[in-house]
């Protein structure tokens, strides 16, 4: 077998591999269906869920692109005790990025919501307490997680940069939608008691960061991984914003068809793979010399490229028969209906979310700034508006 052959097949399997946790994302989105309800008692809540999920896949997205690069470099161990100083500096600065993510993504919303949705006063309390608080439990649940496929993957043989950041992603989107939908519930159907609750969760939270900005501000791997971050956690919460008010769109077109919001989370989840894939191993080149750094050289990264295309649209397929048998509508004209607006939305997305994660990573690279703080975060975000606006366009296309 010629050697290209070989390693297009060895890049769809782990790609594949890797997407086949995504079917957590249609679990995700069967939630969100049946509590589609609980989402339409309050105009934000259904605007700010794609916000949420979003910003946890920036803190997600820089954790996998570092934790996987360092892991080839051998920075890191792949163990939980007794590692490297850079590992600890780096698990410390995700937990202040945590309230950087929540608070950036709680004045932009509001931004927004003053702008194209007559929020109130009162709704700028709910909207920070209900993100900072989702986000902090995603914190305690997800990141143990990360660290755990990480190590084994990397034990196991396995290249990270294919393997960390879709089986991550996805099982954390299952993870923080069931949080999201928890907080929510709390802050709106438990009366003052369940609102008090949310503020202690967010305030502990804020107790961890000043301290950990107390004992680390002196640390310079510290701050640069907090100051590069920063810029990128401002910039995404103005296009996760898009992608709530896109959502908030399709979700006036199609109703409720609850066959759409089954797959949505697994949509944006596997197009934020394919990307992260891309971009993932594009750094983990730039960092060892084998790929260069300039754009004419993604050619040499086709073999990435189509095998983790490749393994999306076969997910996008298994989504669209997992979706319409869950909610009962399976025949053989709403199959080859359904799948056709998702093909469409895969297209469009993926050739966008491809150029985007590539060029991020190359551009980085060449201003001396470090990628993996940078591509995921970047292409996640842009990878949940892409598609999501993609899947409006398709669903615009067959009905």
């Amino acid at each position: 077998m010629p050697p290209n052959k070989h390693h297009f097949f060895g890049s769809l399997r782990q790609s594949l591999m890797a997407y086949a946790f995504n079917i957590f994302g249609v679990a995700a989105g069967t939630v969100v269906a049946y509590q589609i309800g609980l989402f339409r008692l309050v105009p934000w809540a259904i605007v700010l869920y794609p916000q949420v999920v979003s910003a946890r896949g920036v803190i997600g997205g820089l954790f996998c692109g570092r934790l996987s690069t360092a892991l080839h470099l051998g920075t890191m161990q792949p163990r939980f005790s007794r590692n490297t100083k850079s590992f600890y500096m780096l698990f410390q600065a995700i937990v202040m990025l945590t309230l950087e993510a929540s608070v950036a993504m709680s004045l932009v919303a509001v931004l927004f919501g003053s702008l194209f949705m007559g929020m109130t006063a009162s709704d700028y309390a709910s909207v920070f307490g209900v993100i900072t608080a989702t986000m902090a439990l995603a914190l305690i649940i997800v990141s143990p997680l990360t660290l755990l496929v990480s190590f084994v993957s990397f034990k196991r043989g396995l290249d990270p940069d294919i393997i960390l950041y879709p089986v991550e992603s996805t099982v954390s989107d299952l993870l923080i939608t069931m949080s999201y939908i928890a907080v929510v519930s709390l802050y709106l159907s438990f009366g003052f008691t369940g609102q008090l609750v949310v503020v202690a969760i967010g305030l502990v939270l804020l107790l961890t960061v000043l301290y950990l900005f107390h004992r680390n501000c002196h640390e310079p791997e510290f701050i640069k991984t907090i100051r590069e971050s920063l810029i990128t956690v401002v910039f995404v919460a103005f296009i996760v914003n898009v992608t709530g008010s896109t959502l908030g769109r399709i979700s006036e077109l199609v109703g409720a068809r609850r066959e759409v919001y089954t797959v949505y989370p697994a949509l944006i989840d596997t197009m934020g793979d394919v990307g992260s894939v891309v971009g993932s191993t594009a750094t983990t080149k730039l960092a060892l010399g084998t790929l260069r750094s300039s754009f004419s050289s993604i050619r040499n990264h086709s073999i990435e490229i189509s095998g983790a295309w490749g393994a999306s649209l076969i997910m996008y397929l298994v989504y669209s028969i997992l979706s319409l048998s869950i909610q009962g509508l399976f025949t053989l004209p709403s199959l080859l209906r359904f799948t056709a607006t998702l093909f469409t939305a895969n297209i469009v997305a993926a050739s966008i979310i491809i150029l985007i994660s590539y060029g991020v990573a190359i551009l980085t690279y060449q201003r001396g700034l470090d990628p993996d703080n940078f591509v995921i975060p970047i292409e996640s975000s842009f990878a949940d508006s892409v598609t999501t606006f993609s899947l409006l366009l398709a669903l615009g296309l067959f009905g």
